[in-house]
């Protein structure tokens, strides 16, 4: 058993980042983010919060260093200009404690539940895609059934005796039952077997190959995005797992992708979700900095999520 070495929650620190002088002209993330516990953040904002966790990478077979993703988004966020008016909120870091992945997620749920009840865009920043389950089951427990798009190399549909961090998506599932409704883009095929693609069409999930994406516009990407959310009137929980992009462009993760769709095409289609004005979660997963090279893959996190605000606040 691994050695219990961290605290189970730590509350938010102060940020840091480039100082270009005083007034909302000059502001960056680091400058107007606002410090808070889950049970006491302002409302009708951003809140974010970690998730230091990469034990359901190591129980998937995956490298692990996922636990620093949270800090090192963090870093890769402070320093993005602010160029609308918007509440930022960090909530602090859930740490899962030696290999009680269990005990993580239930205490990450529970402090994004609080978040969600305050009326908060819930963002996430993880750790591996272990995630993915806490932070939906948080947001499902304050408001009821969400419509899930992923953007994933990986259907993370795996049965498996334990929870893990390719079992997020049947884990809830199950915990949803016939309200699931799940999109995943950016399937490899080779990269999941055939009993995944058998369990995806059995819950009736949409699918989108990697392949299928390099052959559209942005444009037409845009337009496949209007189609999945149309679908549906549900808030939406985003979920974007960082391998889903090219290794030249991320480098930094836990299983690094063999093609994986362009940095362009992705941030079109999450742009054109966060326009929705229904995402009510975002986690971003799988960021393993002791991999990074030049910090190209927490930079590529960070550029998406400020779309994800941006568009949503647009």
């Amino acid at each position: 058993m691994n050695t219990v070495s961290a605290p189970l929650y730590t509350p938010a620190k102060a940020w840091s980042g480039r100082d270009d002088g005083p007034g909302p002209e000059h502001a960056r993330w680091h400058s107007v983010i606002q410090l808070a516990d889950a049970s006491d953040t302002p409302r009708d904002g951003v809140a974010l919060i970690g998730f230091a966790s990469d034990e359901g990478v190591l129980r998937n077979g995956g490298r692990q260093g996922a636990a620093a993703g949270p800090e090192a988004l963090r870093t890769a966020l402070g320093g993005l200009a602010v160029h609308e008016e918007r509440l930022l909120v960090d909530a602090g870091t859930v740490t899962t404690q030696g290999d009680d992945l269990e005990g993580g997620q239930r205490e990450l749920s529970d402090r994004v539940r609080q978040l969600a009840e305050a009326a908060n865009m819930v963002i996430v920043l993880g750790g591996g895609h272990e995630t993915s389950f806490a932070s939906h089951r948080g947001v499902f427990e304050a408001h009821g059934p969400m419509q899930v798009i992923n953007f994933d190399a990986h259907f993370d549909l795996r049965k498996a005796d334990r929870a893990t961090s390719g079992t997020p998506f049947l884990q809830i599932a199950e915990l949803v039952g016939g309200e699931f409704d799940y999109s995943v883009l950016g399937i490899s095929r080779p990269n999941n077997t055939a009993v995944l693609f058998d369990t995806a069409e059995s819950l009736g999930a949409r699918t989108v190959l990697d392949t299928e994406l390099a052959g559209l516009s942005v444009h037409d990407a845009s337009k496949l995005i209007d189609e999945i959310v149309g679908r549906s009137t549900l808030p939406i929980h985003l979920s974007i797992d960082l391998d889903v992009l090219p290794a030249a462009v991320a480098p930094g993760v836990s299983a690094p992708a063999g093609y994986g769709v362009a940095m362009e095409t992705v941030l079109a289609m999450v742009s054109a979700v966060a326009a929705t004005g229904r995402v009510a979660l975002l986690d971003v997963v799988e960021l393993n900095p002791d991999f990074d090279i030049d910090s190209r893959t927490a930079k590529a996190a960070a550029r998406l999520i400020e779309e994800v605000v941006a568009s949503a606040i647009s």
